[in-house]
Order: C-alpha cells, then structure tokens, then sequence
C-alpha cells in the first residue's frame, strides 16, 4: 500500500524536492501544500491586476510533478515555465501564471483552476494552496519595525533590516486552512517542511490558522530539511539550530528528522553570497530531541537565471535526486 508524503513549502525549494520524490511515486502517494503568500514578480503583477490568489507557487510545483513520459510533454513543461523576454507589458511574465490566471477566470476559482491543470500536465500527485483566503505575509523585525507583503520581506529595501531578525510572523488579514491542506497534513505519513527560505516560504504557511493544529493530530514523520544558506533580512547568524527552534516554535510540534548538507559548497558561488552578508548553514546543534542527518546535499549543476526574470533567485540548490532518495528512506 503506498504511503502519504506531503511536501509543504513554496518556490524553488518546492520544486526540488517534488521533482527528485515523483521518481518514487509507484511506492508513494505525494501531494505538495504551498503558500498563498507571494506576492513578487509575475505572480505579484497578475495578482495586483487580476484580485487572484498568487499562481507563482502553485505553477512551481504542478511543473515539477508534470508528466515527462514523451516530448510532448516534455514541450508542455517547457511552455509552463517559460518566461517572457520582451514585449509591452509582458516582459518579466511567467506563461504558466498567466495560464493559472486564465484557467481561474473561466472556471471561478483558483481551486477548480489548479485541478484543471494538473489534469493538462497529467501531475504526478496532488497540488493544494494552503488557504483559498486573500492575506499577505507581515513580518515584525527586533526593532519593532512591521514590513508587510512577502515580497518586501524577500527583497528587504531598508539596509538597516539585513542583519536584523523577524521575531514575528503572521498573516494580514488572518486565514483559514483549506480543509483539502487540512486533511491531507493529518492523514500523511510524512511531512516534509522545506526546502525554501526560513519565513517567506516555510513558515508561510505554518502561520495560516489551523496549520499547526492540523500537524499535531497528525502521526506523521515530520522532516525539516534546512536551507543551504542564510538569507538576508532573515536568517543572518542563524544556524541549523536556531531554524530548528523557529520551526518548533511556529509549529508547536518537534521535527523527527532534520536534513543539513554537510558538502562543501563551490568558494566562487560563497564568495558572491559573502558579499551581501550571508554565509552557509552549519549543524551547530549539540543535543537536539529531532534526529539530525549531516549528509552531501548540493546539487552540481549551474543555477542559471532566465532573461527577464526580476527577482533575486538563490545561486546554490539542493539537488533533487539525493534529496528525495535520503527522504524515501525514513519511510522504510
């Protein structure tokens, strides 16, 4: 019988491990819970124009479950993640977003939309938003300045936020879980939170209300697979243990298992990384109640950025084959 794995996240992060787990989909069933906060780039434009939720993370993890059985759907792939370059108006724009955006206007609803969608790419599981509500992310810093909107957060403006810390973060206005999120986080027999930034990806939807207490009435594993590197106006001076701490803290419930690389990663890309403050994630945890697993993470290929794209994209990933293989282990 194939066991529940649900992957809860947004982003880049998503996509990986979605990406590396469809391989094992005979032995799994996976579904992927993403944020409805982003509000960036092409996502950030449609939502604005259109008063829709955010396609950006929902288009992210359908095209990492899309089949690619044949070249023709190898080209549908393509043609969903392919980012306009030029063009009055569209530049910058995601086709796949756009697509969502259409998809939503015809039939009514963002929900209707996503299935519709995964019929089309013929996905190798479930996409679920986290909540069908209308909220931004609002971030509260150490000196009690409030920075709403993820993007804002993401993209931080003021120099005098780089190295500060969130010590809040919460939802504005406040929303409810989709009862689909709900109910497949309290019948998985694991969770996977991450990878993706700290706050504007993870924690995103931890902090959607009924989240955390959906997690504690379930009896899955719970994995927390930290990032690489830290993040500006986020995480700078945190290490595996304070990301562990934040998640607990938001979650109310103990990771069973955390992931942290332990490959040295490329001097030149560190380099670039130093230059505005951030600096790799290291195990610094000496007792911890979660099991921590130190293993080679990063993924060898060049991260290469698409023409047109507006947004700051991380240089260093983790790679999807070994992350999903060390993830299909903790289920046997």
């Amino acid at each position: 019988m194939k066991k529940s794995v649900v992957v809860v996240g947004g982003g880049t992060g998503t996509h990986t491990v979605l990406r590396g787990l469809k391989k094992y989909t005979a032995d799994i069933d996976l579904a992927a819970i993403v944020s409805m906060a982003d509000s960036g780039g092409s996502t950030g434009r449609l939502r604005d124009e259109f008063g829709q939720l955010p396609a950006g993370d929902i288009r992210n993890a359908l095209t990492a479950l899309a089949s690619d059985s044949d070249e023709h759907d190898l080209l549908l792939r393509q043609l969903f993640a392919y980012r306009f370059t030029k063009g009055e108006g569209l530049a910058g724009h995601n086709f796949g977003n756009i697509f969502l955006t259409v998809l939503t206007d015809i039939l009514g609803s963002e929900v209707a939309a996503i299935e519709a969608a995964s019929r089309i790419l013929r996905v190798a599981g479930r996409v679920v938003p986290v909540t069908t509500e209308d909220t931004h992310l609002c971030a509260e810093y150490e000196s009690g300045e409030v920075v709403l909107y993820e993007h804002d957060i993401d993209e931080l403006k003021n120099e005098q936020l780089a190295g500060s810390r969130i010590t809040k973060l919460s939802l504005e206005p406040r929303a409810v879980i989709n009862p689909q999120a709900a109910k497949l986080l309290e019948e998985a027999e694991m969770v996977i939170l991450g990878p993706g930034d700290l706050y504007t990806s993870v924690l995103a939807n931890v902090v959607v209300e009924g989240f955390s207490e959906a997690l504690q009435n379930s009896k899955a594993k719970v994995v927390y697979v930290c990032n690489l590197m830290s993040k500006r106006g986020q995480t700078v001076g945190m290490q595996a243990a304070q990301h562990l701490a934040e998640i607990s803290r938001y979650t109310k419930v103990v990771p069973d298992f955390m992931f942290v690389n332990s490959q040295p990663l490329p001097g030149e890309l560190i380099e670039k990384y130093q230059a505005s403050g951030d600096h790799p994630i290291v195990n610094n945890c000496a007792q911890s109640e979660s099991v921590v697993l130190e293993i080679p993470l990063i993924a060898e290929e060049e991260v290469i950025t698409t023409n047109g794209d507006k947004l700051i994209r991380s240089l260093i990933r983790h790679d999807s084959d070994k992350l999903a293989k060390a993830l299909f282990g903790l289920l046997n």
